[in-house]
């Protein structure tokens, strides 16, 4: 499918973009266009992996005009660029709103403008019951691409996005703060003992993606089944590994945050289809005739549960060690850590 192909990825300097470059640069695909607005980032990704399908472009989501130039011949995009710390978003909300919402928009419209094939928006857990600024912001992106969806032709142009939790050892994740903080003798400072997350690693995040750009239809949010942890097993888990004698501190829940992260709604559940390892969220393409909203409903929404990481399969310690020790970020930790 992407053989000799043009693929764009917003915000693509980040986590997510490297490892689709990881994944994507031993195949045929002609070309992976880089956009993002940090000219450093991008020269370190050039000086890294020095590869020639590879092309930067400077640019923001926010700036419709820079999008444009950079959809010229494009096959398909993957829409990651986004505002993703809780707390920032807390404190400037209008900012997530420019990037998340209306940065969707401008992405979405030059990208069916230059006839783009497919484009899958990435979501988060936090989009589902938000209760903090980044997460009402991604649900608003969920509902633009949606709303988007009804007005192409998926012959053209089909839209669709993926929903997932927390990608262990992300930038800006919980992983890499721990490790800092075992490695300085800090205590690791976990938010509440009941707190749990999903956990997937970035390759499983790239799978979600390919599995929606196979099998999505226009307008779905595609969720992969994930495990779950505590977050104060993840924090001895590292302190195990590391074989550390930090303390934990429970310091309380941050401003903004859950006890635990929700991946299908209730109203979700009872519509979603079941594809094995992963869910299918069909879009709601009801028009504006209000009866359909004001007398008719279906009882499956009572009698059905949301999938969140407190009914998911729960990880133990040993568990959340192996799954440490398949990601190259601790990988290399440990190994600096153990004067290797």
């Amino acid at each position: 499918m992407f053989k000799d192909k043009i693929l764009l990825i917003t915000g693509g300097t980040g986590s997510f973009g490297n490892a689709v470059l990881e994944r994507f640069l031993t195949t045929d695909i002609k070309e992976i266009r880089i956009f993002s607005r940090d000219e450093k980032k991008q020269d370190d990704m050039r000086i890294l992996y020095q590869n020639n399908k590879i092309k930067f472009f400077i640019g923001d989501v926010r700036d419709s005009s820079s999008l444009n130039n950079a959809m010229y011949n494009v096959d398909f995009v993957f829409h990651a660029a986004a505002l993703k710390q809780v707390p920032s978003c807390e404190f400037f909300p209008l900012e997530a709103v420019k990037t998340n919402i209306l940065g969707t928009e401008n992405v979405l419209t030059a990208a069916i403008n230059a006839g783009v094939k497919k484009i899958i928006c990435l979501s988060t857990d936090k989009a589902a019951y938000p209760v903090n600024a980044m997460g009402i912001s991604k649900a608003m992106m969920e509902k633009t691409f949606i709303a988007k969806s009804r007005m192409v032709t998926p012959d053209k142009t089909l839209i669709c996005g993926t929903r997932y939790g927390n990608v262990m050892a992300s930038r800006g994740s919980v992983i890499p703060l721990f490790i800092e903080q075992i490695k300085n003798g800090k205590p690791l400072t976990v938010t509440d003992s009941k707190m749990t997350r999903f956990m997937m690693s970035l390759e499983e995040a790239v799978e979600l993606v390919l599995y929606a750009f196979t099998n999505a239809v226009n307008g779905d949010i595609v969720v992969q089944k994930s495990p779950a942890c505590y977050i104060k097993d993840l924090a001895q888990a590292l302190i195990e590994l590391f074989n550390a004698k930090n303390e934990v501190n429970i310091i309380g829940t941050r401003h903004g945050e859950k006890i635990y992260e929700v991946l299908l709604t209730k109203e979700e559940a009872a519509k979603a289809i079941d594809m094995g390892d992963f869910y299918r969220i069909p879009a709601d393409n009801r028009d504006l005739n209000y009866g359909k909203y004001l007398e008719e409903g279906s009882p499956k929404i009572t009698l059905t549960d949301e999938y969140n990481s407190n009914n998911t399969k729960t990880l133990s310690v040993d568990e959340i060690k192996e799954k440490l020790l398949k990601l190259d970020f601790v990988k290399d930790e440990l190994r600096k850590w153990n004067g290797g």
